[in-house]
């Protein structure tokens, strides 16, 4: 995997992607990421697969409402693919439940996208953006079963920590990345 990550205020760019603050036009294209069932079925409960493009406005709309200072590095991206423009990809850094205290990684893609290792250089320049901001690891959850985004995280370089139910309420397992671990050699 390159290890390129230019960081530009909230805008982050990788060999192949580019990750930027939500438009309101973006809704469309979203939906090719959050109307396929199979994304949505590892989003659930937190969020379940919409299917029309004025709930997946509203939705965007919320995102962007709540970019707020926390003075922590969370947020989400849209992921335009570099080579096209076009948008693949959904990226964000997010409190983990309950008190918000460890940050997760998360990154949905379009299925039409899948395949080509973009989970994983996405999920790599969000940690590079989290430690930029002082953070000292970061967390990635994933459900038993979700066989592609265990192989994500381990790309990412991050380390199997066990499983737990103290987040959603789901029996998940996870992952930590310290910032020290970013970048290691044979990751």
């Amino acid at each position: 995997m390159s290890h390129r990550v230019t960081i530009d205020g909230t805008t982050i760019e990788t060999q192949r992607l580019r990750l930027r603050p939500w438009q309101p036009d973006d809704s469309v294209e979203a939906l090719a990421i959050y109307g396929e069932a199979d994304v949505a079925r590892w989003l659930a409960p937190a969020m379940g697969r919409i299917d029309e493009p004025g709930r997946m406005q509203a939705i965007i709309e919320d995102w962007i409402a709540e970019q707020t200072e926390t003075g922590r590095p969370t947020g989400r991206w849209a992921i335009d693919d570099l080579a096209d423009g076009k948008l693949i990809g959904s990226g964000q850094i997010l409190g983990l439940p309950p008190e918000g205290e460890d940050l997760e990684l998360g990154y949905q893609f379009a299925p039409s996208a899948w395949g080509r290792g973009l989970g994983s250089e996405a999920g790599h320049a969000l940690a590079h953006y989290a430690f930029s901001h002082d953070e000292e690891e970061v967390f990635a959850v994933v459900r038993t079963g979700n066989h592609h985004g265990i192989r994500t995280a381990r790309e990412i370089g991050m380390e199997w920590v066990g499983e737990t139910t103290k987040y959603y309420d789901l029996r998940l397992q996870v992952f930590r990345l310290r910032k020290g671990d970013l970048d290691l050699p044979n990751q």
